[in-house]
């Protein structure tokens, strides 16, 4: 499939409508090491940091339940 303007507006308007964005800041250098390391596990960056934290999440037993009964709390 060609590279068009309206293919590319048509996939921004999916990965709005379907995606959250996170970014985050690591020290210089950091980001190769997270590339290289993702790409040698054989996934992306963002696959791997999501599959870090929901094993956290599993692990701790935790549920978003938990987190708004903390907020109303304080």
């Amino acid at each position: 499939m060609a590279y068009t303007q309206a293919s590319n507006k048509a996939v921004q308007k999916y990965s709005k409508a379907n995606y959250d964005q996170i970014a985050i800041r690591v020290q210089k250098g950091k980001r190769d090491i997270f590339n290289q390391y993702a790409a040698f596990k054989g996934v992306s960056v963002a696959e791997m940091i999501t599959e870090l934290i929901e094993a956290e999440i599993q692990k701790d037993g935790w549920t978003p339940k938990q987190a708004a009964e903390a907020t109303a709390e304080n």
